[in-house]
């Protein structure tokens, strides 16, 4: 067998594997990626983040085209979807993003190994081939495990990879389904639930919480839920799933205390689960915590020497851009000595329509923490820009310390909420107040005014609003 030396190797090609290795080799490593997929990209790329926001644009505009265009005083005739081609433009933006990828690997000299990637000891990895015989060891002082996540399982269904499916199935379906049951009401049921509804779908969300979106502000998750509901999504919240299982061509969802429900599919979307299996970390003494993820210090360390971990393997929130900023701040911290991330300034979006994007502390965790904060609120309804796009429901909301105007939250729902709470991101990251956002020239008419606004509601001084 062939052994090869490397400065580092990292088990994993998703957003923090790829993103560690090109910073790695930018600051001089001789870097080698281990990925038993063909494509870079991990889930986010080839089965997650970017398909799923091709099909949720795609289906956006078809529900647009076919109902949301005569007040703008176009009026069309009969729409027709076309899935085949809706389903191929996904394949090739996912096509030329891995394609993109492996040619910044080429430029900067990356080692690919397409295998299974296994420590044997510390600073060892075995590269399993589907050719044994095309089997690699490699030797690196420094060794970083981004292998991600993968869909949660729960008890008494019974996933077939077809009508009873995941994620994975459901960006992919041959046909527009007459019934889907999604089972979870956090961000991937919600998108993907969108997309089918979008299509021509009776979709039924069943939640065992009684809320939708958990983790999101509790405010904005039922005025969404409201909006959603406005639309024709059908949910069942406080509701425990006993069993789905697929009968023929279609399927069968048991619920506690009410009816079976029979659909044509079943999407289970409970969560993710760290992809440990097979990694070796017995091999090398390492144990996982009760949630399976792998014990690290504040610089992505383990507890072996030259070993690091970092993404959805480790806690905190499954983001393609944590595990982004990890995979930076795992390297630099190898190679200058510093690497750091503010986990108190990681935005998370929910690309439904309207947009939810978040950053900072909910309402709901700074009443439990008893942090005494001041809120200001501005509705979309009040802004020019979000009356020339026909996309009025939503707020903004701003939460800043009582003392010391320190920004602690921003939460956004509404038009481009994804883009909006950049700017929340950054002005958070710098320790800004909701005074200097409030102080910052924005650009007339846009929906970024709608954020200054909320600033300026914080003390009571929003303009285009009357505020308490």
């Amino acid at each position: 067998m062939k052994n090869v030396t490397h400065d580092l190797v990292v088990i994993g090609a998703g957003p923090g594997g790829y993103v560690a290795a090109l910073r790695a080799a930018q600051l001089g490593l001789k870097v080698a990626c281990v990925e038993r997929e063909p494509a870079l990209g991990g889930t986010c790329l080839r089965i997650g983040c970017i398909p799923s926001k091709v099909l949720l644009e795609s289906s956006q505009r078809y529900w647009e085209t076919r109902t949301g265009l005569e007040p703008h005083g176009i009026r069309v005739g009969q729409v027709q979807l076309d899935l085949p081609t809706l389903l191929q433009r996904k394949k090739n933006v996912v096509q030329t993003l891995t394609q993109g990828l492996a040619g910044l690997f080429r430029k900067l000299d990356i080692a690919r190994y397409t295998g299974h990637g296994r420590l044997i000891a510390p600073g060892q990895v075995l590269v399993e081939a589907a050719d044994p015989s095309d089997s690699v060891q490699l030797e690196a002082q420094h060794v970083i495990l981004a292998t991600g996540s993968q869909p949660a399982s729960l008890k008494g269904v019974e996933l077939n990879g077809d009508r009873v499916g995941t994620s994975t199935q459901a960006l992919a379906y041959p046909e527009v389904p007459r019934r889907l049951v999604v089972i979870g009401a956090g961000y991937i049921g919600l998108e993907l639930g969108c997309v089918w509804h979008r299509l021509g779908a009776q979709v039924v969300l069943i939640e065992f919480l009684d809320r939708i979106l958990p983790g999101i502000d509790s405010d904005l998750a039922a005025e969404a839920h409201k909006l959603f509901a406005q639309q024709g999504l059908e949910f069942r919240l406080g509701t425990r799933v006993t069993a789905a299982r697929s009968q023929g061509d279609h399927c069968l969802v048991e619920v506690e205390g009410a009816a079976p429900i029979e659909c044509d599919r079943v999407l289970l979307a409970v969560g993710r689960a760290p992809c440990t299996e097979g990694l070796g970390l017995d091999t090398v003494g390492i144990a996982l915590d009760a949630q399976g993820r792998i014990p690290v210090d504040d610089h992505y360390a383990t507890t072996v020497p030259g070993l690091y971990a970092i993404g959805d393997l480790i806690p905190g929130p499954m983001l393609a851009h944590k595990a982004e900023e990890e995979g930076l701040a795992c390297v630099e911290r190898i190679v200058t000595g510093y690497g750091h991330v503010d986990y108190n300034a990681i935005p998370a979006v929910v690309f439904t329509h309207p947009e939810i994007a978040s950053v900072g502390q909910t309402e709901d965790r700074l009443k439990t923490d008893g942090v005494e904060y001041r809120k200001g609120t501005f509705p979309f309804v009040a802004s020019g820009r979000a009356r020339t796009l026909g996309a009025t429901a939503g707020r903004v909301k701003v939460l800043a310390h009582a003392q010391t105007d320190r920004i602690l939250g921003v939460h956004v729902l509404g038009p481009h909420a994804g883009e909006l709470i950049a700017e929340a991101a950054t002005a958070m990251t710098f320790g800004a107040t909701s005074e200097d956002l409030a102080r910052c020239c924005h650009a007339h008419p846009t929906l970024a005014e709608a954020l200054k606004e909320a600033a300026l509601a914080v003390s009571g001084r929003a303009l285009h609003i009357s505020t308490p």
